[in-house]
C-alpha cells in the first residue's frame, strides 16, 4: 500500500468516498489516504473486511467532526451467496463443510429471503471483532474456541434476488441486493440463509454500494486518488463535510452570528427552525449554516429550547470570521 508520495497538500478537509477495492484492509486504505493527504485527521464510516470492496467514505481534517453523524446510516450491499457448503467463518476465506440437506431452488431462496426483511436477532459470526469476556471473538476461535456471541437486533430494510446461477447444481449461487441497518453482518446473514433453506450456505462476495447517503456514484478509485495527489488536487475529490447531513434541521447564521460560532459561543432557540422546530427532542443535532449554505457547526437542542453549539467546523485561521474572539 506504499505511495511513495509524501505530504502534498497543506490542510484538506472534507469528505472523500472510497471505493475500496478487494484486498486491503479499511485500516490500509486510512493509512494510505493519511500519507496522500498529509493529514493525521481521519476517520471512516464504518469497516469492510479484505476480501468486500466498494463505498467507503473517509472523513478529513475537520470532516472527522461529523463522522458520528454517519455511523449509524444504514448499509447496502450485493451479496453473493453459496449454497451447499458452511464456512467456519461465514464466509470464503474459512474452512468449508458439505451440507447435509440438498441445495435449494431459486424459488426456495426467494421465499425465504421475504422472511428476513425487518427486524431480525442476528449472531455474529465466530471470527467477528466482537468481545467475548475482554477478549476478540476472533482470537477465540482461531484457538479452536468456540465463543458465546449474544444475538443482537439487527433491520433488513430490502431483500431481493437479482441474479441465480444453478450452472453448478451443487453449490448454486445468489446475487441478493440488501439494503441494512448498521453494524449488520452480512456474512451472517449468508449463514442464516443457508439454514433457512435447510441447507448451508456461506459469503462467497460482498461489495457496498452504498454508506448512508454515500453511493457507488461518489466512490472514488484509489488510482485515481493517488493521481490527484500526485498532481496536488486531493481537495478537488472532497465533498463538504456537511454533505449527507442533509437530513438534520438547519438555521442559517448572519455574518455576525458566524464569527461568534468560529469560538463555540452561539445559542439561539429552537424557535428559528419554524415548523420545523415544533416538537424537536432535547439533544436532537441542529445544523448552522453560513450565509452562503456551508456547515458551520453543529447545535444540540439544550433544555428549554436552547440551540447549543456542540461542533464547529469553521477554521479561524483559514476563515475570515474575525480577527480577534468576540467579547463576553
Amino acid at each position: 500500500m506504499s505511495s511513495g508520495i509524501a505530504r502534498v497538500e497543506a490542510r484538506v478537509d472534507g469528505i472523500l468516498v472510497i471505493d475500496k477495492p478487494i484486498g486491503p484492509t479499511s485500516h490500509d486504505v486510512v493509512a494510505l489516504v493519511r500519507r496522500l493527504a498529509g493529514t493525521r485527521k481521519i476517520g471512516h464510516g464504518g469497516t469492510l473486511d479484505p476480501f468486500a470492496s466498494g463505498v467507503l467514505p473517509l472523513y478529513l481534517g475537520l470532516a472527522t467532526r461529523v463522522v458520528e453523524f454517519h455511523l449509524g446510516a444504514r448499509k447496502a450491499y450485493r451479496a453473493t451467496v453459496v449454497f451447499g457448503e458452511s464456512s467456519t467463518t461465514d464466509d470464503l476465506e474459512g474452512e468449508l463443510t458439505a451440507a447435509e440437506g440438498a441445495p435449494p431452488d431459486r424459488e426456495r431462496v426467494v421465499s425465504a429471503l421475504a422472511q428476513f426483511v425487518g427486524p431480525q436477532e442476528q449472531r455474529p459470526p465466530a471470527f467477528s471483532a466482537r468481545k467475548v469476556g475482554g477478549r476478540r471473538a476472533y482470537a477465540l476461535a482461531r484457538r479452536g474456541e468456540t465463543p458465546e456471541l449474544t444475538s443482537r437486533t439487527v433491520t433488513f430494510h430490502e431483500m431481493a434476488l437479482v441474479d441465480w446461477d444453478d450452472a453448478d447444481r451443487e453449490h448454486p449461487t445468489a446475487a441478493v441486493d440488501v439494503a441494512c441497518s448498521a453494524g449488520t453482518y452480512v456474512r451472517a446473514l449468508a449463514r442464516d440463509l443457508g439454514a433457512a433453506v435447510g441447507s448451508a450456505a456461506y459469503l462467497g462476495a460482498l461489495r457496498r454500494t452504498a454508506s448512508g447517503p454515500f453511493t457507488l456514484t461518489e466512490a472514488r478509485p484509489l488510482d485515481e486518488v493517488r493521481a490527484a495527489a500526485a498532481a496536488e488536487r486531493l481537495a478537488g475529490l472532497l465533498l463538504p463535510p456537511g454533505a449527507g447531513l442533509e437530513d438534520l434541521p438547519s438555521v442559517t447564521l448572519a455574518a455576525a452570528e458566524l464569527r461568534v460560532v468560529a469560538y463555540g459561543g452561539w445559542t439561539g432557540r429552537v424557535e428559528r427552525l419554524g415548523v420545523v422546530g415544533q416538537g424537536i427532542s432535547t439533544g436532537a443535532a441542529v445544523r448552522l449554516l453560513a450565509p452562503d449554505g456551508s456547515l458551520a457547526a453543529i447545535a444540540r437542542v439544550a433544555d428549554g429550547g436552547r440551540l447549543v453549539t456542540d461542533k464547529v467546523l469553521l477554521d479561524r485561521e483559514a476563515k475570515a470570521v474575525d480577527s480577534e474572539a468576540p467579547r463576553a
